[in-house]
């Protein structure tokens, strides 16, 4: 049993690299070094698993809301959500993400994106709900507690002359819901999911599949805020326990926006070894083949914990049946 177990594993982890890589959805990679680089080949296994038991209606690239009805009690307050974040953000709230002496910087999920001007500030995280939510947003956390599907929610500032480049989330546990609260409402600030551009509008919704290839861009005379929220993937078992064990993982990456909010074990651990990063960067100028052994040292770690973590989850669902 275990020896097909292990080859089961490889086969079908040999398929998923290649269907993400060439098959799946509309737009293609630049080629193989960008899906390396952005693809996040390591979870193509475990996410082509849970892509197997999705069900129909969330196994497109994008959406329509009125299939998750639920959801429709965030966008009928989307006003008063609306004003609770324009106070964030005239209190200087988003400004403090993007600066590396705080401690909500060191977010390993999205920290490459300021960078290019975008930021956030966290309401709730996979079963936690943040402090300064509470204390500074406590409408929107009310709004938002009852629904049993959003597992986590911020608040997303994209600014004028800011972007997202070319990418994808790694891990497919999720869809990603936009409800836009206070936007240009212009085509010039647009999301492009899968070849197909989506601008928003105040009290609009939009939900999409964020492991689809998407970037966005902000060419408007506005700053465009949104409120984001992570959802239930609709799913069939045996897929819905494999998920179950993945949002439980996430508990461990929550991020804080200020001091008195949790941080999770993943934040603890990246703010700790960013800076020794920084320096194995610096050895690309001076130690190409010393950086090159890091880095594919480190990659086939990871790899190797991830390949692990689908074996078990899959042991898991054997021993079920069996």
């Amino acid at each position: 049993m275990e020896i097909m177990t292990f080859s089961f594993l490889i086969i079908f982890s040999l398929l998923s690299f290649y269907y993400v890589y060439a098959k799946r959805g509309q737009q293609r990679y630049a080629g193989v070094p960008e899906y390396l680089r952005k693809g996040w080949p390591l979870f193509s296994p475990f996410n082509c698993f849970l892509y197997l038991f999705t069900k129909p209606h969330a196994k497109k690239a994008i959406m329509n809301i009125d299939d998750f009805p639920e959801l429709k009690s965030i966008q009928a307050n989307w006003e008063v959500i609306r004003d609770e974040v324009k106070s964030l953000k005239e209190k200087g709230f988003f400004d403090q993400t993007t600066k590396q002496s705080s401690a909500s910087y060191y977010d390993l999920g999205f920290r490459t994106f300021y960078k290019y001007g975008w930021s956030k500030f966290y309401i709730n995280w996979y079963g936690y709900t943040h402090k300064s939510a509470l204390d500074h947003c406590p409408k929107t956390v009310d709004i938002l507690k009852s629904l049993k599907t959003v597992n986590g929610a911020m608040f997303s500032l994209l600014p004028v002359g800011s972007k997202l480049t070319r990418h994808l989330d790694p891990i497919a546990s999720s869809l990603r819901l936009h409800i836009s609260l206070d936007t240009p409402g212009d085509p010039k600030c647009f999301i492009n999911v899968d070849g197909n551009d989506y601008y928003w509008k105040d009290g609009d919704a939009f939900i999409f599949d964020e492991t689809y290839i998407h970037y966005a861009n902000n060419d408007s005379n506005k700053d465009r805020l949104i409120l984001m929220c992570d959802i239930d993937r609709p799913m069939y078992f045996p897929g819905s326990i494999v998920n179950a064990i993945a949002k439980f993982c996430f508990k461990a990456s929550i991020v804080p926006n200020l001091e008195g909010d949790k941080k999770g074990l993943v934040n603890l651990i990246f703010s700790g070894i960013t800076p020794v990063m920084m320096k194995v960067r610096t050895l690309k100028q001076t130690n190409m083949f010393l950086y090159k052994l890091i880095k594919h040292t480190v990659n086939l770690t990871l790899l190797a914990l991830v390949l692990s973590v689908f074996y078990v989850s899959i042991n898991s669902v054997i021993n079920i049946f069996s």
